[in-house]
């Protein structure tokens, strides 16, 4: 079975997570995972960075791998969380996989590496959750959240036959060669050199 869960969406993967580098904010930021209240908060951020309406209650709190410790915020100096990113799993990867679900920043904090700050702490709890690696799923639009999972250590996987050309025109927005590494009947892997 595919490790992917949506066809159409772009499948990445780091293999180890324990070479995470330590997480170090800049001042006036911080990470927590979510308290109560959070919920519109989370809205709020997901819904200005995804577009359309995403309900906590039924896009989160109902998915069977919810706890609020793995909803993770960056927050400004008044405490208000404006960047999130979920430490996820998902039963068809292998039970030593995490899945990185839902990052998203407000708009207005763009360009600011919170999508990178928040993405690590979630990774950081998956270590704690006793992960030892990592996938996502991405979308080609989302150049800034390509970017960052790249620089975050993940691995682009051909999953699908149109991938190869979506990665190369990727690489061609991002200003960056990505080589492809050929392996026999098995996924086509990418190793990223941006």
């Amino acid at each position: 079975m595919s490790e992917q869960q949506h066809p159409s969406q772009l499948f990445m993967v780091r293999e180890d997570l324990s070479t995470l580098p330590a997480l170090s904010l800049p001042p006036g930021y911080a990470a927590r995972s979510l308290q109560p209240g959070d919920e519109k908060e989370w809205e709020r951020i997901i819904n200005d960075s995804f577009g359309g309406e995403h309900p906590f209650d039924k896009e989160m709190a109902s998915d069977e791998p919810y706890k609020p410790e793995r909803v993770w915020f960056i927050t400004d100096d008044r405490n208000v969380p404006i960047a999130t990113a979920s430490a996820w799993f998902r039963p068809q990867y292998k039970e030593s996989t995490g899945y990185l679900h839902m990052v998203g920043l407000l708009q207005s904090q763009g360009g600011k590496k919170l999508g990178l700050y928040v993405s690590l702490a979630a990774l950081l709890h998956m270590v704690q959750d006793g992960f030892t690696r990592a996938v996502l799923n991405t979308d080609d639009f989302r150049i800034p959240a390509v970017k960052t999972y790249l620089n975050l250590g993940f691995v682009p996987v051909f999953t699908d036959s149109g991938h190869h050309e979506r990665w190369q025109a990727l690489a061609n927005k991002l200003n960056c060669r990505i080589d492809a590494i050929q392996t026999d009947g098995t996924p086509l892997v990418l190793e990223p050199s941006c």
